[in-house]
C-alpha cells in the first residue's frame, strides 16, 4: 500500500535555529526548534503536524500492548461533573490542582484529572455479577491539572494525555493477577518505546492502596530521584524509601544534659564550629550528624485547615520536599513564615529544642523523629532559649516525639533497606505508575457485584497509568545528541529522510522517484524537496528533525550512488542506484508499525524483579 510523502516543501513546519527563551531542558528546547510542538501559554502546548505523528505512534503502542492483555478502549469526557468527586473526596483533597467551572445554571464542574470516579460508576452502572469480572478497561485522553508552575515543556503540564486503565476483580488474588498482567504489558510498552528505564518501589499517595510501582525513565535532568541499591534489586522513589531504624541503646549512666550559651549560632554549620571551639570532644571534632535539627512547617489539609508540624532530622540532613509532600498527602506543605512564629511564642526561631514539642508539650505542636533518632542516641539541640543549645540531650530518656516520618534526604551511600549495602541516587522521569488500588473507590461509589454465593462484595480495583504526551518527551531527553534529536525507529514521524541536494534536475528527478518508489513499498518518506535551500540548512536540518535513517541524493548520481547515513551513529555507506529501494528498505525493516526494535524477551527476564533496570 503506497504511503504519501511528507515533502517538506508544502509541509507545515518552521525550524529554528535559537534555543526558545523559556526551554530549560533539552527535550523542551529540541522539540521546539524542530517544529514539533509549539508553546501556547505555561504548560500548554499545540502539537504540530511532525510532533502529532510522533504523539500518534506512542498512543499506537500502547494500544497494541493493551489490547495483547485483553483490555478494552473506551473513552470518558474532559469535562466532569462534581458530584462523584464529592462522593470520594477528592472534590476537596485536589484544592487548587483542578480547573473548576460553573455551567450557565450555576451547577459545578471540573476539567479531569484523572478518571476513577467514571470508571468506577460505569462499571457499577453496567455489571453486576462476578461472572462480569475480571475486567480490565482503558482510555487515552487528555487531563487537565492547574499545575502551580508548569515547566520542561511537555513533562511538566497544564493539559496532558494519559493511558489510564483499570481492572476490576472480585478479589484480591485476581486484583494481583490483574497487576501482574498490567506489570508484563508495561515492561513490553517502554522496551518498544526505545528508552532506557527502571522500574521502582513508590507510594500510592492520595490515590490509596497497596503495592505501588513507578516506571522512570532514565534521565540527568529527571524531575524524580531514585535509588537503588548497588549489591542487591532494591529499586525505590525516594518518597518510597523506608529507613532502616538503628537498634534503641541504653541510655542507664549516660551524664546529664546541660543547657551551655551558643551566641549566633542560628544554623548547623555556625554551631559545629562554636561547638569545636568553646566545648570540644576529647574523641573527636563534633559533627553536623552530633546534632538534632528541628524544622517547622505549616501543613495546609484540604478544606484550607492549616496545622503546624515539628519534623526533627540529624543535623547533616535536609528535608527532602517530595519526602515529606508524599507522607502527609493530600495535604499540602508551606513554609512557616515569620507571622507564625508570631502565633507561637513558644518557638525559639533558630533555636528550637524538642523541650517545647509535642502535642502534649508547652507549644502543641505535633512533633515527629526521622527514624535513626532512636531511644540512647545522644544529642545537641536548641534550647528553647535565643543564643541556648543543651548538649548530651538523650531521646527517650530528656524527650520524646508523637511518632516518626520518612522526610530527610536519601543520599549516595546511605543503607539498602533490603540487604543493608550501600544505595546509589539517580534521577528520572515518570513514566508509568501502577497501583494496586484496592477497594478505596470502589467503597466510596458503593460498586459491588453477586459472588458466587449471591452475596454482594465490594469489587477491587486496580489503576495503571501511562504519561502518553511525556513519553515524546522522555524518548527525546533520552535520544539526542550536539546536533538534534534521533528517534527510535517504532516512533520517529517518518522512516526515512529523502534530501535532495544541489540545483540539478536530475537530482531532484531520481529523489522525486525513489520518494515514490519507497512509498509504494509502505515507506514514510519526509522528503526534503525545497528548491531554493542550500545543502548545509538541509543537512542540519536532517539532523536537528532526527529521522533514524536519512538518504542523500546529491552528487553521488555522477558515479551512480546514493549515500544513506545512520542518524544515531553517523556511519554512511554509498548504494548503488539500482539498488537503494530494497537498502533503505531493509534498513527501516518494511512497513511502519513492524516488530519491536528492542529484544523484549531479554528487557522481561531482567525486569521481573522490583527495581529491575532495562
Amino acid at each position: 500500500m503506497s504511503t504519501p510523502a511528507l515533502r517538506m516543501s508544502t509541509l507545515f513546519l518552521r525550524t529554528l535555529r535559537d534555543d526558545p527563551a523559556d526551554a530549560e531542558l533539552p527535550s523542551h528546547r529540541l522539540l521546539v526548534r524542530a517544529g514539533y510542538i509549539r508553546r501556547v501559554a505555561p504548560g500548554i502546548y499545540t502539537w504540530l503536524p511532525l510532533g502529532l505523528k510522533v504523539l500518534r505512534n506512542v498512543e499506537r503502542i500502547v494500544r497494541e500492548e493493551m489490547d495483547a492483555i485483553g483490555a478494552q478502549e473506551l473513552s470518558f469526557p474532559a469535562l466532569l461533573p462534581k458530584e462523584p468527586f464529592e462522593a470520594t473526596g477528592r472534590w476537596t483533597e485536589y484544592g487548587e490542582n483542578i480547573f473548576r467551572l460553573k455551567d450557565r445554571k450555576g451547577a459545578d464542574y471540573l476539567l479531569g484529572p484523572t478518571h476513577e470516579e467514571m470508571f468506577t460508576l460505569t462499571v457499577k452502572d453496567l455489571y453486576g455479577s462476578y461472572k462480569d469480572l475480571p475486567l480490565s478497561i482503558y482510555q487515552i485522553q487528555t487531563k487537565y491539572r492547574d499545575e502551580v508552575r508548569p515547566r520542561a515543556g511537555l513533562l511538566r503540564g497544564r493539559e496532558f494525555i494519559m493511558k489510564d486503565s483499570y481492572s476490576f476483580d472480585v478479589d484480591d488474588a485476581g486484583l494481583q493477577a490483574s497487576y501482574d498482567t498490567h506489570r508484563a504489558a508495561y515492561i513490553k510498552i517502554f522496551d518498544r518505546l526505545g528508552f532506557d528505564y527502571v522500574i521502582v518501589k513508590a507510594t500510592s499517595g492520595a490515590m490509596g492502596g497497596s503495592a505501588s510501582e513507578e516506571f522512570l525513565a532514565t534521565a540527568e535532568h529527571g524531575e524524580d530521584t531514585y535509588v537503588r541499591c548497588t549489591s542487591c534489586d532494591y529499586a525505590a522513589n525516594v518518597e518510597a524509601v523506608q529507613v532502616p531504624a538503628p537498634p534503641a541503646m541504653a541510655y542507664d549512666g549516660l551524664p546529664a544534659a546541660h543547657v551551655e550559651d551558643t551566641p549566633d549560632t542560628p544554623t548547623i554549620a555556625i554551631l559545629v564550629d562554636h561547638l569545636n571551639a568553646a566545648f570540644p570532644r576529647s574523641d573527636r571534632p563534633w559533627q553536623a550528624s552530633d546534632t538534632l535539627k528541628n524544622v517547622i512547617v505549616m501543613v495546609v489539609h484540604p478544606g484550607g485547615r492549616r496545622e503546624p508540624l515539628a519534623i526533627g532530622v540529624p543535623g547533616d540532613r535536609e528535608i527532602d520536599e517530595k519526602r515529606l509532600g508524599a507522607q502527609v498527602e493530600p495535604a499540602e506543605i508551606e513554609p512557616f513564615d515569620e507571622a507564625d512564629f508570631v502565633r507561637y511564642p513558644a518557638l525559639a526561631k533558630g533555636y528550637m529544642g524538642p523541650g517545647v514539642l509535642g502535642q502534649d508539650a508547652k507549644s502543641g505542636i505535633k512533633f515527629l523523629l526521622d527514624p535513626r533518632v532512636v531511644d540512647g542516641t545522644v544529642w545537641v539541640t536548641g534550647a528553647d532559649v535565643p543564643g541556648q543549645h543543651v548538649i548530651g540531650l538523650v531521646a527517650g530518656r530528656d524527650f520524646t516525639a508523637d511518632g516518626t516520618i520518612e522526610a530527610a534526604e536519601v543520599r549516595d551511600g546511605d543503607e539498602c533497606p533490603s540487604c543493608g549495602r550501600p544505595l546509589e541516587t539517580a534521577r528520572g522521569i515518570e513514566m508509568g505508575h501502577i497501583f494496586q488500588l484496592g477497594r478505596k473507590y470502589a467503597e466510596s461509589l458503593e460498586l459491588k457485584v453477586l459472588d458466587q454465593n449471591g452475596k454482594l462484595v465490594t469489587v477491587t480495583m486496580g489503576s495503571y497509568g501511562v504519561g502518553v504526551s511525556r513519553a515524546v518527551a522522555a524518548v527525546a531527553e533520552g535520544c539526542h545528541d550536539e546536533f538534534g534529536l534521533v528517534w527510535p525507529r517504532e516512533i520517529t514521524p517518518a522512516d526515512v529522510h529523502v534530501v535532495a541536494t544541489g540545483k540539478a534536475e536530475e537530482v531532484f528527478a531520481k529523489a522525486d522517484e525513489l520518494t515514490a518508489a519507497l512509498a509504494a513499498r509502505g515507506v514514510l518518506v519526509l522528503y526534503d524537496d525545497r528548491r531554493k535551500v542550500s545543502p548545509g540548512v538541509k543537512f542540519k536540518d536532517a539532523e536537528l528533525i532526527g529521522v533514524p535513517t536519512i538518504v542523500i541524493v546529491g552528487k553521488g548520481l555522477e558515479s551512480g550512488t546514493i549515500e544513506i547515513k545512520d542518524r544515531a551513529t553517523g556511519h554512511r555507506r554509498e548504494v548503488p542506484v539500482d539498488q537503494i529501494v530494497d537498502a533503505v528498505v531493509a534498513e527501516v525493516r518494511g512497513p511502519r508499525g513492524g516488530d519491536s526494535v528492542v529484544p523484549e524477551v531479554e528487557r522481561a527476564a531482567t525486569s521481573a524483579a522490583q527495581g529491575a533496570s532495562s
